[in-house]
């Protein structure tokens, strides 16, 4: 069974469950799957249950596609992505994106839990992503392309869609929510970053890090999807002065940032 096929029975499987046109599409990253309790009339459906789906394997990430209402929108929400450290390959990191297209979403919001290398940040903030730094040794297009799914050679100048990222900085400003804004760096994982790693990121502009979202834009950007990409800053990654870190702290400084999020990420939706 080739891309192609196993996308369309994926995808096949969600329009059984749910028949509606799905506004916006929604990735949560590590800690940040709170977001689903507003969601209204919802759909729960495991990975697990969906044909040629990856399963996720990480804490934090619960393992499930939930789709209802939210601010007047129809959305469906991944709770719980799929990591290149956990093994998979990159075109199964990236296949929850592609099934999504293929149900018809143009928009899509990738967030992710990153250390923050820019001085100016602080645990906790928001920062909307404007660009990344592809540092993870892999590129989810690598290999055979399959013109229906997006060109061979795509553009890269607007990943993160200008529009999107306007929209959100107002309604930031509107919510009186601090946001930053930054490039994100993706590497491979699963350690976390040595003081030296972390001073190379920084000298060549790097203000968030991570081991996720890169893959997913790619791939949605590929496909012609409108993306906005939001980090929650959940360590400070500063080599001169890094403190031991571990997954669970990463989780703890999410959860409260949580309020903010979800009201910020609400409002977007609310007036895409």
């Amino acid at each position: 069974m080739n891309m192609l096929e196993k996308i369309k029975y994926s995808s096949d499987y969600l329009k059984k469950m749910y028949s509606k046109k799905i506004d916006i599409a929604v990735i949560l990253g590590t800690g940040l799957g709170s977001i689903v309790d507003e969601i209204e009339n919802k759909v729960v459906i495991q990975y697990k249950d969906i044909p040629e789906f990856p399963t996720s394997t990480v804490q934090g990430h619960a393992g499930e596609i939930i789709i209802g209402n939210i601010s007047g929108k129809n959305i469906l929400a991944m709770n719980g992505r799929f990591h290149y450290y956990e093994g998979y390959h990159m075109d199964q990191v990236t296949f929850g994106v592609r099934v999504i297209k293929a149900l018809g979403i143009d928009n899509i919001i990738i967030t992710n839990a990153a250390g923050g290398m820019n001085p100016n940040f602080s645990a906790g903030d928001l920062m909307i992503i404007e660009d990344h730094i592809n540092l993870t040794g892999n590129n989810p297009l690598i290999g055979h392309n399959f013109e229906e799914l997006g060109p061979r050679f795509p553009d890269m100048s607007n990943a993160y869609t200008r529009g999107f990222v306007d929209l959100i900085s107002k309604c930031a400003e509107d919510l009186n929510i601090k946001v930053q804004k930054g490039t994100y760096v993706a590497v491979s994982g699963p350690t976390y970053e040595t003081p030296a790693e972390l001073k190379m990121l920084r000298i060549i502009g790097g203000d968030a890090v991570g081991m996720s979202t890169v893959p997913e834009v790619i791939v949605a950007s590929h496909a012609g999807m409108k993306v906005l990409g939001v980090s929650c800053i959940t360590d400070m990654a500063l080599p001169d002065s890094l403190e031991p870190l571990d997954h669970e702290k990463v989780m703890d400084t999410a959860e409260k940032a949580k309020v903010q999020f979800i009201s910020l990420i609400k409002e977007v939706i609310k007036r895409i």
